[in-house]
Formats: structure tokens, sequence, C-alpha cells
């Protein structure tokens, strides 16, 4: 059998990749870039756009073979509202169904792949389990559950689809919207919170995003879904005082009204001009925390990383790059995951 990584080029795909080649596995990278390919040097790599299904066509499936959907358009870079819709939907929903119909002429029958938390929306019940209701707040939350659905029908038809809802994903080599917060804290700028930052924010590591997806091949790939989180997560307010404090930074901690912030994202949103997604700062200060107890119970998986650490190993990683003269947004956008 081989393993096929749709999207393996990307943040969670290359530690997957890595995982799989030290146990001895063969491993298929398929992907529209091969920036990383250093990481995975014995994989063998092939060029595939998830959105177009003669590309797919061309990768070799067979009915053995274990697939992994890593292939996704995230949150950033932010969109405005009107193009939310195609940015989304062509990557997130198309390509999952070309892979899962392309699976299907092939005969093979077991996936995993990853959706988002954001299928959740407003938190309803804490901490929240997998039988949380869904409810996105937006087109990438929606564009993800839609293919929850989509890995239902299949199901029916004889298919075992692992899904994984992660939080948000940090590590090596991604920094995404950290980056702002990283060049607030260096400048000792003030660094404004949504709500009183009284409330828990849960991360999750790369690496325990890949260890999941292992566990779940090695498990025979269980017709479930399974929260990604870390255990424990601090409080807002906690995580980013001792990230000041390690930083050397004088920057102090705002709390805000949060509803009138809300109110003012909506209106920039409304022009066109958002500073952040809806999906993320609808929640910003909310409980939003994964029960993460199914994923030991059914999988032995337990995640390994503290999000205090997994911050701090962020922004000296920006320090590093800042220092070397890369710049502070190299690695800050990926194309797939």
């Amino acid at each position: 059998m081989k393993h096929i990584l749709f999207g393996g080029d990307g943040f969670v795909g290359r530690q997957l990749a890595k995982k799989l080649l030290e146990d001895g596995e063969e491993v298929i990278v398929a992907d529209i870039v091969n920036d990383n390919q250093s990481v995975y040097p014995k994989a063998t790599f092939l060029t595939c756009d998830v959105t177009d299904p003669a590309s797919i066509a061309a990768v070799s499936i067979a009915a053995e073979d274990m697939v992994y959907n890593l292939s996704a358009k995230m949150l950033s870079p932010i969109q405005v509202r009107a193009k939310r819709h195609d940015f989304f939907y062509p990557v997130n929903y198309d390509g999952t169904k070309n892979i899962i119909e392309a699976m299907d002429r092939a005969g093979a029958k077991k996936l995993v792949h990853y959706t988002t938390d954001m299928v959740y929306g407003h938190t309803v019940t804490y901490p929240m389990t997998e039988d949380h209701p869904v409810a996105p707040l937006g087109e990438y939350g929606q564009s993800k559950l839609d293919t929850e659905f989509l890995a239902g029908d299949w199901r029916e038809r004889g298919m075992d689809i692992t899904l994984f809802r992660p939080r948000l994903i940090i590590g090596p080599g991604r920094l995404g919207i950290l980056t702002k917060l990283f060049k607030l804290i260096d400048m000792n700028l003030p660094v404004p919170m949504i709500g009183s930052g009284k409330n828990p924010y849960q991360f999750i590591s790369v690496f325990d995003c890949a260890d999941a997806a292992y566990r779940a091949w090695k498990a025979g790939v269980p017709n479930e879904a399974y929260n990604l989180g870390s255990i424990n997560p601090p409080p807002v307010k906690k995580l980013l005082g001792d990230l000041v404090k390690h930083a050397g930074s004088k920057s102090l901690l705002l709390p805000t009204w949060g509803f009138a912030v809300k109110r003012t994202l909506d209106f920039l949103d409304a022009i066109n001009m958002p500073l952040m997604d809806p999906e993320q700062y609808l929640i910003a200060d909310e409980m939003c925390v994964l029960d993460v107890s199914k994923g030991e119970r059914d999988l032995g998986w337990v995640p390994a990383y503290r999000d205090e650490d997994m911050l701090i190993a962020a922004y000296d990683e920006y320090r590093s790059q800042k220092t070397a003269g890369n710049g502070a947004n190299h690695g800050s956008v990926q194309p797939a995951e």
C-alpha cells in the first residue's frame, strides 16, 4: 500500500509525510506546490491541483492505498465578504469531492480528512465535544462542514472516513495572524484583547495534528469525527502576559468591551476593510475549548504540546527570521494543510 497525501507539501502534510517515512512507509505527496521537499526527501512528489479532476486522475491510486486530504484554503490571507465563497469552495469542497470520487473509481476505501473547529460557530456547551451543534459563522467553516456532509454520504456507500476538527494550528514554518501580535510586542505597543482576556485560548501543535492522522491510520480509520486541541489551555491574559515577559517587551495588555469591538469589526467587514475574518473575532471572547478525550479513547492520541510553549516557540521563530533578514512574513502563508 501507499500513503497518498493530497496537500502534503503544506503545514501538517510535510510533518505527516516525515512521520510515515520514518516508519518505513511509501509516501506520495500530491500538491500544487513543492517548497518543502527537503523535509520528506524519500517521498515521491507529484504536482496536483485538487480543483482539477484530471490532475487528480494523474495520481495513481490503488484500492489498498491510504489517502489523506490536507489540501485547504485557510483564513489567511483575509478575504472581503464578496470573494469568500469563490475563495474557499473550489479547494475546500470541490477539491474534497474530486479526491473522493477518484478514490471511488480506484476502489480505495480509507480517507483521513481535516475540517476545522469553525464548524461549531458560537459556543453552546462547554467544553465542546464532537456532538456540539454545528452552525458555522462564515464561508470557511461552511465549506468545511459541507465536506463533512459529503463524507457522511460516502460513508453510507462503504468508505471509511476519519474527520479531524483542529483548533488554530501552530508550529515551525507558519506564523500567519500571529505575526501581527508579535510585531506589536516587538514595538512595545499595547496589545488589545477582545473582551477581558479571562477566557482560555486553545491551540494545537502541527506535530500533534500529524500524530492524530498517523494514529487514525493505525486504528483502521474509524468512521468518526475528532476534535484536535491542547489540554488545559490558559486564559488569554496569561498566555499573552507570559509571551510579553519572555520577549522582554513593555507592551501592556488592554482588555476591551467585546461587544463594541465586534460591532466595529462588523462595520469594517461590511465596507470591505476587514481587519479579521468574522469567524475569528466573533468567538474571540467565548469559552471555545474543544474536548479532545474522544481521540484518546479511540485512537490513543494525547496532545503533547502546551499552548504557552507553542506560542513562545512561534515568537522565537519570528525573531530568528527577523534577525536573519528573511522578513517576518516568511512562512506566514501556507497554501495547503
